[in-house]
């Protein structure tokens, strides 16, 4: 398929929650900071990702929260998955949830987990804004613009939404900076993560026009 052929971009049910936990393993398992919490060094880290990658996914459908997927003649390529302000859930606080990680990662690599988790959301700024928790585009279809297309279609939606200020996301990863700071985001917190500098990033929804009354 010709690199420049238009993607399409759709909003996700649970029915994509397969597709969308392959594109994401695939996007996330070099990714620095999932390197170190999952202990990339040790046997097993392929599928402790993927179980990792399978309890968020599976954890965000259920709880019918909004997912925007990008489609290149019905393959998912890209997907973002987004927590808004009115329904910004703590999935870790799910007892559930954390014996599942506990069985398929470990004591120690859920207890990693849970401390970047925790030490995000204490660095967020406060307002209502969009979480996106997870957001990638497949390997084989990056360098093609597709993120700036994701990226512009996820702004374009949570900018519809009046009570959310914009959008906040997170990386380890150094080769996203520049990416990210050509599109609009401002760096608002740094983290120590073991040996990963963890950045996070706001956003800003575009300000409404306000005219004046003649």
């Amino acid at each position: 398929m010709p690199h420049h052929a238009p993607a399409e971009i759709r909003m996700l049910h649970g029915g994509y929650a397969r597709e969308v936990r392959s594109l994401l393993y695939h996007a996330y398992r070099h990714e620095p900071t999932f390197a170190y919490l999952f202990e990339a060094e040790r046997p097993g880290y392929d599928q402790r990702v993927r179980a990792t990658i399978r309890e968020l996914v599976q954890r965000h459908f259920d709880e019918e929260l909004p997912a925007i997927g990008q489609l290149l003649d019905d393959r998912l390529i890209g997907a973002a998955l987004i927590a808004p302000p009115q329904r910004r859930l703590d999935i870790t606080d799910s007892w559930s949830w954390r014996l599942r990680m506990l069985l398929s990662t470990g004591f120690r690599c859920t207890r990693r987990y849970l401390d970047y988790h925790h030490a995000v959301l204490a660095s967020l700024p406060p307002g209502p804004y969009h979480i996106l928790p997870l957001i990638g585009v497949h390997p084989e279809f990056q360098g093609q613009q597709r993120g700036e297309q994701l990226l512009e279609a996820l702004h374009d939606w949570c900018a519809e939404d009046a009570d959310s200020q914009g959008v906040v996301l997170d990386t380890g990863n150094a080769r996203y900076l520049d990416f990210y700071r050509r599109h609009g985001y401002e760096e608002v917190s740094e983290l120590a993560i073991g040996p990963v500098v963890e950045h996070v990033f706001f956003h800003p929804n575009p300000q409404p026009v306000v005219r004046a009354s003649i």
